[in-house]
């Protein structure tokens, strides 16, 4: 057989057991956090009929799905086939069309359009309100660059069928309580898509909200003349524009912000309705003292197409991070799978940025580097019987331990029980065994202390 070159497709990646250990510490923290407030768990499949998948995304993301060949002889189909009562030519067929033809499934975008599915397939099993959580990988076939790969984890926590604020409260508790626990001090961003909509509707373009929005998402990258050229290009009228400045140039305390979108939205009913909500939100978050800081920020316009009420952003207050947390209220989620009118928040919290925050800011615990805690030096079968004894004991407690498989030369154990960083190594040659005593030796400082067998788990366990 011939040798080949090992790899891996462009956008994925390997995870060394250091680098799972993060990873597990940082997903067995908002597990726990998302379970601390009630939330169950549910998986979906890594693949759904594309038909689930497809017109969901628009059209750039419907390029992005990856889309799995029909099992069997799929050109067969197609051979036999008629699309526009046409015979197919597979070197002229538009892949569109094609498409349907050659693959019937698609590896998932994201979490949430599983979810809806999920929802509404499961409706008379799911108790409502239902308060979900889901930790999976998702793929998209985007072009691979620093921080954009093509296979990452979601960590999603979303509540449906309430249209109680006090789930984009708990939400922001939940936020709170996470990067409180990794050690990473954030600031809470908050908007309303209605305001954005009211903004819209007092300029005198209400059927530029997208436009508008996309424009103000620009403005901390870009700039307010770049923003303003932008607007001018995407049809708005001078007047428009002139009146939408206050807006980009809004900044400082909440109560400035509120007060002049009072003043814009005197006659719109959407903008005040947001307004509304958005600061009975405010209201109660800081009565409840969050450890981190939060704020209403005009800029704020995530998820254009996709969410109708409160909108929220989370980034590191001590790095140049985007990012790290985001999401909001939609009113027609599952409207998709025939159940309309279900109303929804969530929020998904971004593993990879978080890893990346953590290791920038050296905020991951010393003790998450060894996963074994102890290990016995193996000099011969004599020796090896006695440790194995001592090691169930040990493991019973919870310590994890192990025992180097052969009895080879001291320096090649030592030097494995170095690479691994596993912080202490046990010895019992013929003197201990004699004694019934092990010899414990800290890795890190060099220092040895001998001990009865008896006094070892309590010794590790300090």
């Amino acid at each position: 057989m011939s040798s080949q070159k090992p790899s891996i497709p462009k956008g994925t990646r390997d995870f060394s057991p250091v680098e799972m250990v993060r990873r597990n510490y940082i997903f067995d923290t908002i597990r726990n956090v998302f379970q601390l407030f009630g939330y169950q768990p549910i998986e979906t499949p890594a693949m759904e009929n594309l038909s689930t998948l497809m017109g969901k995304y628009g059209e750039e993301g419907d390029k992005l799905l990856f889309k799995i060949l029909n099992s069997g002889d799929y050109l067969q189909e197609v051979q036999n086939s008629k699309i526009k009562d046409q015979n197919f030519d597979l070197k002229t067929q538009n892949h569109k069309e094609l498409t349907p033809y050659i693959s019937e499934k698609g590896l998932r975008y994201d979490l949430t359009v599983p979810f809806a599915r999920f929802v509404v397939q499961h409706q008379h099993e799911l108790a409502f309100p239902f308060k979900r959580y889901q930790i999976q990988p998702v793929w998209r076939a985007d072009r691979p660059q620093k921080g954009r790969y093509r296979e990452f984890f979601q960590c999603d926590v979303d509540v449906i069928g309430s249209n109680s604020l006090l789930n984009e409260i708990e939400l922001a508790q939940i936020i709170d309580e996470v990067f409180t626990r990794l050690d990473i001090p954030v600031i809470i961003k908050l908007n309303n898509r209605k305001i954005l909509a009211g903004i819209a509707e007092s300029i005198g373009a209400p059927d530029k909200l997208t436009d508008i929005t996309m424009a103000i998402d620009k403005l901390d990258k870009v700039g307010l003349d770049k923003v303003n050229e932008e607007l001018a290009s995407r049809g708005l009228t001078p007047e428009a524009i002139s009146r939408l400045q206050p807006v980009l140039l809004a900044d400082g305390k909440i109560k400035e912000k509120k007060t002049l979108l009072e003043e814009l939205f005197a006659g719109s009913a959407t903008g005040t309705k947001g307004i509304e909500e958005l600061c009975y939100v405010l209201r109660y978050l800081k009565e409840l003292n969050l450890k981190n800081k939060f704020d209403f920020d005009l800029r704020l316009a995530r998820g254009l197409n996709y969410y109708t009420g409160s909108i929220i952003e989370v980034k590191a207050r001590d790095s140049s991070m985007g990012s790290l947390c985001g999401g909001g209220r939609y009113d027609d989620l599952t409207g998709i799978f025939g159940l309309p009118g279900v109303s929804g928040v969530g929020v998904s919290f971004g593993a990879d940025r978080i890893y990346d925050v953590l290791l920038e800011m050296k905020r991951f615990p010393e003790a998450l580097e060894a996963a074994t805690r102890l290990m016995f030096v193996n000099f011969g079968p004599g020796e090896e019987k006695y440790c194995m004894d001592i090691i169930s004991g040990v493991r019973a407690s919870g310590i994890a331990c192990e025992i180097y498989p052969d009895a080879a030369k001291l320096k090649k154990q030592m030097d494995y029980a170095n690479r691994k960083n596993i912080p202490f190594v046990a010895f019992a040659g013929k003197d201990e065994i004699f004694n019934n005593l092990i010899t414990v030796k800290d890795m890190k400082s060099g220092e040895q202390k001998s001990m009865r067998k008896e006094e070892l788990i309590n010794f590790l366990l300090v």
